[in-house]
């Protein structure tokens, strides 16, 4: 299991970026977060196998690709602790 933190920046607050998230996080059994940071970016944890969160992001990209002006993403090994995917 493996995890990925990534801050979306742009005009990522407002256009529905919380909702599509979770939603695709859900289709894919994708555990974590999703959150409006106060500096106008979004904030994402997820956890699930690699392959699957490759898929997530491709699909966040895809949505959204005219909203987002950068990415930052930082991988790292998963610690389980979260139960479903939720909207912050």
């Amino acid at each position: 299991m493996k995890q990925v933190h990534v801050y979306y920046c742009g005009r990522v607050q407002g256009v529905g970026f919380r909702f599509t998230a979770e939603i695709i996080a859900n289709e894919l059994g994708i555990k974590g977060w999703v959150k409006n940071l106060p500096d106008g970016r979004v904030e994402v944890l997820a956890q699930a196998e690699e392959g699957k969160l490759k898929d997530f992001l491709a699909r966040i990209k895809d949505s959204f690709s005219s909203y987002i002006s950068d990415v930052s993403l930082d991988w790292s090994l998963a610690d389980n602790g979260f139960k479903g995917f939720s909207i912050g």
